[in-house]
């Protein structure tokens, strides 16, 4: 893997964006999988998330019911009062953060409820998963966004492309 991969990483992200469509529209589903573990570990060895934190500063995951009641619980607060507090109904009626960055981002890019974090920050950025090629859209955007979404679609395409 080319050391400089991450350099200019967001201007080469956004100019790639339908060699990546037509990269998830095509690539073979097993083929992928079987390379994402190896290539998801190597893109969290190059980039700390917490120098970046631009998920939290920028995006809102999904509350689930769940994550709902477990972090609720954690903050001691009932459920209609961590909804109401923080919470808002988008259009497609899933709960997300009032407003960016997360409310529990804190200045070190640390999150204050990470042990109960939401599923969706658990998963993200989805790539050791089949959500990676299943959720095309949502892949090209975290891309934009996410040096390792970058960094793992860069390298399967080299890989796969040999």
């Amino acid at each position: 893997m080319s050391a400089d991969i991450l350099r200019n990483w967001e201007k080469k992200s956004a100019e790639n964006q339908k060699l990546y469509s037509r990269f998830l529209d095509k690539a073979d589903r097993n083929e992928v999988l079987k390379l994402l573990p190896d290539l998801h570990l190597a893109a969290f060895e190059k980039i700390d998330c917490l120098q970046c934190a631009a998920c939290c500063k920028n995006y809102s995951p999904r509350f689930k019911m769940p994550d709902i009641k477990r972090i609720s619980r954690y903050l001691n607060l009932k459920e209609g009062v961590f909804i109401e507090k923080f919470l808002r109904l988008d259009e497609e009626g899933d709960y997300v953060v009032q407003s960016s960055p997360c409310p529990f981002l804190g200045a070190d890019n640390h999150c204050s409820i990470y042990e109960v974090r939401p599923s969706d920050c658990e998963r993200f950025p989805y790539t050791d998963e089949d959500v990676l090629i299943r959720r095309k859209k949502l892949t090209l955007t975290n891309s934009g966004f996410c040096p390792i979404v970058y960094f793992v679609l860069e390298n399967l395409i080299t890989k796969i492309s040999k």
